[in-house]
């Protein structure tokens, strides 16, 4: 079986697509394998870490032969095959016929370009300078909150535009992520050598190979170094070698409508995934809500009620903020707002003390950008996907605001259940496991009996009626310009699908939490 592995290692290296299927007579029981003890024998073993070290799936998931997967389909592509079914056994034989959708997508790669601005070459001092010379105060003067944003966002983006030079990138690129130019230079040197002497054997032709074989490992290693090092920091880097790892980008769609019509066009996909995903909320009459029991009953003075947000609270989150995230549709880069945090941490404060102080929430923080992700089953299905949510970054500072002090008031007055483990500091799902079966090793010791009910409730986040989620925040003691905050940041929202640089019409959100938020998990808690 070295042969075949050998044979694998060798596919690994082309950058042709292939299946591989017949019967290798591993017998496994069943597949995919959950720990090292599953694999058959030694050899399997090494078989399966061949496959796994490749990047490559094997597709056969129930038994061929008796008790055993005998018969294997192999791809570089986890998508290349789709519907395998069983169509029972040979009449004469003991194996059983596969059936099987191979998915092959024809044509040449589109080479996507897109201007996007190169801040690497920014003139970092030339903007910070144009910046302290604004008198934001003069320029806001007694405008609200709305204009006070679109002022600041036009003046950010006027300045971007002057300060930043614009660069071209391609989505295809056949540079690996890890070449640096020395090793470019050296791969570009032995082809020029190679179509000098055309022998393979030539004393410089060796040479050449030789000086691309230790170049490439160098630049691959000291790559991969990094990666390891700036891994907690910069996770999009990490996760882009890792994809580059595969021939092909997984691709969304196409999908099909309720009459079976293929829908390929990238615009009307994204209008078939907004109205998927829309579909989901409620629109329930909320004139005769229950009013929930107050469980609050301290002092006025205890409540959550106003909010003053100092210069420093956001010039200490702007420095927080992560360069490798992407801006929401006001289109403020996350890197751009944490390089000039002491320029515009005075106007951003302003424009949050505004807000709060008139409840009216700038329109920019309540739309989203939607990216649908796979889950899983047919990729024709706009249900098999779920919404992926991109919001203004600036939105999500003054909420991780509000989120800090509302938790701190739930901490104080102990007002969530000690159940609670999600989305707590000191608390995860594995302490919540540690807590279960705490209880249930001391039932047991106790002779006693142990039920278990597992719900899972569908779409839970996106069908809470915003009108309960309110009233559930003042029966607990959030109360005044602050919620009145919330409430404007959950009303009027609206969302809508890109898609391969097309997007869907903007669509409103009728319920629920708003997905890619800070503030959903609090509004989410187990409230007492």
């Amino acid at each position: 079986m070295r042969n075949l592995r050998d044979l694998l290692n060798e596919l690994g290296g082309l950058k042709a697509h292939f299946i591989l299927m017949g019967d290798l007579n591993y017998s496994f029981r069943k597949w995919p394998l959950q720990n090292d003890t599953d694999a058959p024998s030694a050899e399997a073993h090494q078989f399966v870490e061949c496959l796994d070290d490749n990047f490559f799936t094997q597709h056969v998931t129930f038994h061929t032969r008796k008790n055993s997967i005998l018969d294997l389909i192999i791809t570089d592509e986890q998508d290349m095959i789709q519907k395998m079914s069983d169509l029972g056994a040979f009449a004469n034989g003991d194996h059983t016929a596969l059936f099987w959708h191979t998915v092959v997508r024809t044509g040449m790669t589109k080479k996507n370009e897109r201007q996007l601005y190169d801040y690497s070459k920014a003139d970092v001092a030339g903007m910070r300078q144009e910046l302290q010379m604004i008198d934001w105060q003069t320029l806001f003067g007694a405008s609200s909150a709305e204009e006070s944003w679109s002022t600041f966002k036009s003046k950010i983006h006027k300045l971007e535009s002057q300060y930043v030079p614009i660069k071209t990138t391609r989505s295809f690129n056949s540079k690996p992520l890890w070449m640096t130019h020395k090793a470019l230079k050296a791969v570009k040197h032995r082809h020029k050598v190679h179509r000098k002497y055309k022998d393979n054997n030539h004393p410089a032709c060796k040479r050449a190979d030789k000086a691309v074989s230790r170049a490439v490992s160098d630049s691959r290693r000291h790559f991969e170094k990094i990666l390891l090092t700036k891994i907690k920091d910069d996770k999009k880097s990490f996760f882009a070698y890792a994809r580059s790892k595969t021939k092909s980008k997984a691709q969304v769609g196409p999908l099909r409508n309720t009459q079976g019509q293929e829908i390929n066009d990238a615009e009307d996909m994204a209008e078939s995934f907004n109205a998927q995903f829309v579909s989901v909320f409620t629109a329930k009459d909320t004139s005769h809500i229950p009013v929930p029991e107050k469980v609050f009953h301290g002092v006025a003075e205890d409540r959550v009620f106003d909010l003053e947000i100092s210069v420093e609270a956001v010039k200490t989150r702007l420095a927080r903020l992560r360069e490798d995230k992407s801006p929401g549709p006001d289109n403020l880069s996350p890197r751009l707002l944490k390089e000039f945090c002491e320029e515009i941490a005075y106007p951003v404060a302003q424009i949050f003390n505004k807000s709060l102080k008139e409840g009216d929430v700038p329109l920019d923080w309540r739309t989203g950008n939607i990216t649908p992700i796979f889950k899983k089953g047919s990729r024709s299905s706009a249900e098999n996907y779920r919404p992926v949510s991109l919001t203004s970054q600036l939105s999500k500072v003054i909420e991780s605001i509000i989120r800090d002090v509302s938790v701190q008031h739930l901490d104080r007055h102990s007002l969530i259940r000690d159940s609670q483990h999600g989305f707590r500091p000191g608390r995860s799902c594995t302490s919540n496991l540690l807590e279960f079966f705490d209880k249930v090793t001391e039932e047991i010791n106790e002779k006693g009996n142990v039920d278990v009910i597992f719900l899972d409730f569908a779409k839970a986040f996106d069908k809470v009626p915003h009108k309960r989620l309110i009233a559930k925040l003042q029966a607990h003691g959030i109360d005044g310009p602050v919620l009145g905050w919330i409430e404007s940041w959950l009303h009027g929202r609206l969302q809508r699908v890109c898609l391969d640089g097309h997007s869907s019409r903007w669509t409103l959100v009728l319920s629920g939490i708003p997905q890619g938020s800070v503030l959903r998990p609090l509004l989410f808690f187990d409230f007492l």
